[in-house]
């Protein structure tokens, strides 16, 4: 039926200035509903935290299993470099090919770490001399034209071949794919509080600053991009990572 306007406009003025009767007010909830409704919240409340408790778990193991078949996979497809690589290293000066150092893991555990060999074989007595020409800022040693590198090991460097050889340490479960780059004893004993933060998953052989610029970024901002990867980690940053550090890798870029 269609309301005249004046009759309309009447019936407005009407309503806002006669207030409602208490008959026409909604009633209020009662005890039952009032508990109902809290009752409810706290049941979905619950099980979000059970939702994200189940996620982070999970996360783990699928993460393992991704390292274990990530690394056996790139050990097979890449098993000709490691040969030619072992082979020149051992003929350039009869040397080992491999070398063994002790870094720091997950919550300061250490363990066993693996390069191809790309230093003259007194490398660490020579350090010591070379401190002086560091550059980098904070704990880490970074020498753009480190003398102890020998002619191969500028070049398994220049393409992180030097690297592949922690594969082995990502199947033992020592170290993973992504992750914190893996610091030396005596880097962490010169942590502050907030650089610790860095140890709090285990290691890897690719993460944020690694393909952001690798041995440009300083001590500081490694911690900060390790920090911000621990908190947004999940498989799909992985595998984003992984590709980034194939392509830094092809350009060479920041390495030394």
């Amino acid at each position: 039926m269609f309301v005249q306007p004046d009759s309309f406009t009447s019936r407005l003025e009407e309503h806002l200035i006669q207030p409602p009767t208490l008959e026409q007010l909604p009633s209020p909830p009662t005890v039952r509903q009032s508990g109902l409704s809290r009752l409810y919240r706290t049941v979905i409340v619950r099980l979000k935290i059970r939702a994200w408790h189940l996620a982070v778990r999970s996360r783990g193991p699928a993460k393992r299993a991704f390292d274990i078949v990530g690394s056996l996979l790139f050990m097979i497809l890449l098993s000709p470099i490691f040969i030619v690589t072992y082979i020149a290293i051992r003929l350039q000066d009869g040397g080992p090919a491999i070398f063994t150092q002790t870094r720091i893991g997950k919550w300061g555990k250490p363990f066993k770490f693996y390069k191809f060999r790309s230093m003259v074989m007194n490398a660490e007595d020579l350090k010591s001399k070379l401190m002086q020409y560091n550059e980098m800022q904070g704990v880490t040693f970074k020498m753009k034209n480190d003398p102890r590198i020998t002619p191969i090991g500028r070049i398994i460097r220049k393409l992180s071949i030097d690297e592949l050889p922690q594969l082995w340490c990502v199947l033992k479960g020592d170290m993973s794919l992504v992750g914190p780059r893996p610091p030396l004893p005596n880097e962490v004993a010169l942590y502050k509080n907030r650089d610790h933060y860095r140890l709090d998953t285990i290691p890897g052989i690719t993460c944020i600053w690694q393909v952001n610029g690798r041995n440009q970024i300083q001590f500081e901002d490694q911690v900060r991009l390790d920090v911000e990867y621990i908190h947004k980690r999940s498989m799909k940053e992985d595998v984003k990572l992984l590709l980034k550090t194939v392509r830094a890798v092809i350009s060479a870029r920041g390495a030394s």
